[in-house]
């Protein structure tokens, strides 16, 4: 080729300007263009979300394709802000993480034809453990009390379908030392942003979306004696109380053995210390079981007599200033907290009577009154029954009066089997001190939230629920993780 054919005129270059004047490139862009213009003038301000949902929409649609692992960040993301956007914009945002869980195995499956996925991964004994879980629920379908498939559809989302769905995608896109990391800032990130919004409710009061919320029922759980529960982006306070306390006790135990990293190690208690002061302002009683009981998994984990005293010493004080001392009475927060310790309260009575009467009608019914019967659903769909209208006022309490006491069991030897494992790693297989103080933490927060459970329906709310499966996942690949951090370092 001569150095006159390698010559290109300038003049003669096909720029971008250029195949704009070309009809063929033109006419589409102006059509495009045109169309969300009418959107945006017939429609307004929603037309204008609607065009911007659609680019949104369009972009996580590539970004999912191109690196899936990037939708478990948005579904940890969209667990602490998917249920408090509804109260700005009206819609059914629970369904996004429908949306991303199946975009999530869409890509996986067309990825397929390119390489090979690792789908023998998801292979283990919680996949398995929640396979029965799911399958328990599907056969819920044909429970001769269950009165609505519409209640049961929304209801076992939480209840069973998401930990079904991602826990699989976990074990295969999201399980190494550094996706453990990544974990942990994230969460971090968000807690303190869900601290900072509660801080700023409880100093200068609610939003005028946030009021409208309130004016619409929220207030009668959420305005006690003329003073606002704090409930933050969340979805209510007894789950931003306890998602708080979670985040306390999980990086606390980080800032505790997080040794030579002193930023991490201060960004850890600045977490620890919002997380806690999160969950007094919220004035949910029953979150303060999070870091009794997670203080209480800490120290057997430990197996340190110095920490088991310690901690004793600092558990009994607690409970001596809250159910014996009036100090503190004239704050409002500590006075609602003190009640959690009164066997006499009148809310707690309330619920053991509300828990005698699901117990005669359950005593003929070993497999519930059917998945969705209760609480919210149950008042939507199927509100002239007697199961809608018994508050459960618990985790617990709701799988029992919804799938019977054959629910309830396996439910239980589920999460204690899972709690188990967490534990039985931390103290027998772990070797290296750094995963083995993460791993102890998720231990610890999920024994926390399973007891906190008990008070309120946290553990299949998000960001609570999420956050569960993320941890459980760990808890079970902790020990292969630390198998090639030995191996790197040897």
């Amino acid at each position: 080729m001569s150095s006159f054919e390698k010559y290109n005129n300038p003049f003669e270059i096909n720029t971008g300007s250029s195949r704009l004047a070309n009809s063929f490139f033109l006419i589409p862009i102006i059509a495009i263009i045109t169309v969300i213009t009418l959107i945006i003038i017939k429609k307004g301000i929603i037309g204008f979300i609607g065009v911007i949902s659609v680019f949104v929409i369009i972009g996580l649609i590539y970004i999912i394709f191109k690196k899936p692992k990037t939708g478990i960040i948005l579904l940890i993301i969209l667990g602490f802000f998917v249920t408090g956007i509804a109260r700005y914009i009206p819609a059914p945002w629970g369904l996004s993480i429908d949306g991303i869980i199946v975009l999530m195995y869409l890509a996986l499956f067309f990825k397929g034809f390119a390489k090979k996925i690792p789908w023998a991964k998801a292979k283990s004994p919680l996949t398995l453990v929640v396979t029965i879980w799911m399958g328990y629920i599907i056969l819920q379908i044909g429970n001769p009390e269950a009165q609505s498939i519409e209640a049961w559809f929304y209801a076992m989302r939480g209840l069973a379908l998401y930990q079904w769905l991602v826990i699989p995608l976990l074990f295969m896109l999201f399980n190494t030392s550094k996706d453990l990391n990544t974990f942990f800032i994230i969460w971090g990130i968000l807690s303190l942003l869900g601290t900072l919004k509660g801080i700023i409710q409880f100093q200068f009061g609610v939003d005028p979306f946030e009021q409208i919320w309130l004016n619409e029922g929220g207030a009668d759980t959420h305005i006690l004696f003329g003073k606002l529960r704090v409930f933050s982006f969340y979805s209510d306070a007894g789950q931003f109380g306890a998602s708080q306390g979670h985040a306390g006790v999980v990086f606390g135990i980080l800032a505790l053995f997080k040794k030579r990293n002193l930023k991490l190690k201060t960004f850890f208690i600045i977490v620890a210390l919002a997380g806690f002061f999160g969950m007094l302002i919220s004035g949910t009683r029953g979150a303060i079981a999070v870091p009794a009981l997670g203080g209480i998994m800490f120290l057997i984990l430990q197996k340190n007599i110095k920490f088991l005293i310690l901690g004793s010493v600092l558990g009994i004080m607690v409970y001596v200033f809250f159910a014996h001392t009036t100090i503190g009475q004239g704050n409002a927060e500590i006075r609602r907290m003190r009640t959690a310790f009164d066997p006499n309260e009148a809310s707690l009575q309330v619920r053991l009577a509300n828990q005698n009467k699901l117990k005669g009608y359950l005593a003929s019914r070993p497999i519930g009154g059917g998945v969705g019967a209760t609480g919210n659903w149950g008042q939507r769909f199927t509100p002239h029954t007697f199961l809608a209208n018994t508050a459960t006022d618990s985790w617990y309490v709701m799988i029992w009066a919804d799938t019977g006491v054959v629910g309830l069991v396996y439910y239980l030897c589920m999460i204690f089997f899972i709690l188990f494992i967490g534990a039985y790693n931390v103290m027998r297989k772990l070797k290296d001190d750094w995963l083995k103080a993460q791993i102890a933490a998720l231990t610890c927060g999920m024994a926390g939230i399973m007891m906190a459970s008990y008070g309120n329906g946290v553990f299949g709310q998000m960001p609570t629920g999420m956050l569960m499966y993320v941890s459980m996942v760990f808890m079970f690949v902790s020990p292969q993780i630390d198998q090639l951090k030995r191996k790197i370092t040897v």
